[in-house]
């Protein structure tokens, strides 16, 4: 009973670790669906992106490096100049050019375009990282192919989200407050489609550039919240720069103790601490493609979560797209654990292997 007992129960641990990264990676685009819609409430009322990004990268900075030196102070490798200037070069990508394209996008176009274009991130990440041999393409290898295919399922069944309305399925019982809904109000006002979409998608290739640098930067230094530490940090010096040629305004440097107040404190602790931590924390142990594979579940969520909060309309279009999108992430997800049972087979008999050659010789 007492070994029984204790096979159970490595069994139980066994499980959890190996899904805490998947369950820490969905709790993260659960808490970037909030951030959308509560900066975009704030913005609603004059809030300037670019002071925003700033304040909330610098709340985030003070939060992360007080504790990076109490944590980490005896596990972390010693900070070398060439260090700082990868997490400087990391903050242009991942903080300044990502943070201020999505929203500069935003407002040239529409949230609708960003999201389509946000879906490319997967495959954005996933041609960086074969490029830098961080992933393997193995054309006959089944489980590559079926990673293949079920990024493209999760990009495909997105897009169908975003573009595709169709009839509706389920709908709450609220009063209409407008013949027209938000996001076609807002690409009726559209100022460049183009532009917005250039930004949105130089937005999308920064975010993955800066998940391949971070798995770069992690394989030699292996200190996850130092890393994020001087990311927000450089960040927050970067888009204060930005900031202070393009908000001319010093007025918008002004916060108001409401939304404004709430949005910053919520995008540090929620999308700056949390978020860019347990990224660090899965691209450490996952890689970089599983981190960028969940983007597409942001949209599917957007969508319940404005059917049960906010009393939207469901649409055919969201429920298909969001079953292909379930689809083709537990295509991608299934060959990913394949992957790493065999890699840890591999690791697990290779010692055995020598030794018997070893002997033999």
């Amino acid at each position: 009973m007492n070994e029984k007992g204790e096979l159970r129960e490595m069994k139980v641990k066994s499980f959890l670790v190996e899904s805490a990264p998947f369950a820490a990676m969905v709790t993260v685009e659960f808490l970037d669906v909030g951030l959308t819609t509560i900066s975009k409430a704030a913005m609603s009322k004059g809030m300037s992106h670019f002071v925003f990004v700033v304040y909330s990268n610098a709340l985030a900075s003070i939060i992360l490096l007080p504790a990076s030196f109490f944590f980490a102070r005896k596990k972390r490798p010693p900070i070398t100049l060439p260090l700082l200037c990868k997490f400087f070069f990391l903050s242009i990508a991942g903080i300044t050019l990502m943070q201020n394209c999505v929203f500069t996008g935003v407002s040239y176009s529409s949230p609708t375009l960003g999201s389509a274009l946000a879906n490319l991130i997967p495959a954005f990440t996933f041609l960086l990282a074969v490029i830098f041999r961080m992933e393997k393409l193995e054309l006959r290898s089944s489980k590559s192919r079926i990673k293949i295919l079920g990024t493209l399922v999760s990009i495909s069944g997105a897009l169908i989200i975003t573009l595709y309305k169709g009839p509706p399925i389920l709908s709450q019982p609220v009063q209409p407050h407008s013949e027209q809904s938000p996001s076609t109000m807002l690409i009726t006002t559209s100022n460049n489609w183009v532009i917005g979409g250039l930004f949105m998608a130089t937005a999308g290739f920064s975010l993955s550039a800066s998940i391949i640098g971070q798995a770069a930067i992690l394989k030699g230094y292996p200190s996850e919240i130092t890393m994020v530490s001087f990311y927000c940090l450089f960040g927050t010096i970067q888009c204060a720069l930005v900031a202070l040629v393009a908000e001319r305004n010093p007025n918008a440097w002004k916060l108001s103790p409401d939304i404004e107040l709430i949005s910053v404190v919520y995008s540090a602790l929620f999308g700056s601490v949390a978020t860019f931590g347990v990224m660090a924390w899965c691209i450490q142990r996952k890689g970089p493609v599983f981190v960028a594979m969940f983007k597409p579940l942001s949209i599917a969520i957007a969508a319940v979560f404005g059917f049960i909060f906010l009393g939207e309309t469901l649409h055919r279009g969201s429920i298909v797209g969001a079953g292909i999108i379930v689809t083709g992430f537990y295509g991608v997800i299934w060959a990913q654990s394949k992957e790493d049972k065999d890699e840890v087979a591999k690791t697990s008999t290779t010692p055995l292997l020598h030794g018997y050659v070893h002997q033999n010789s």
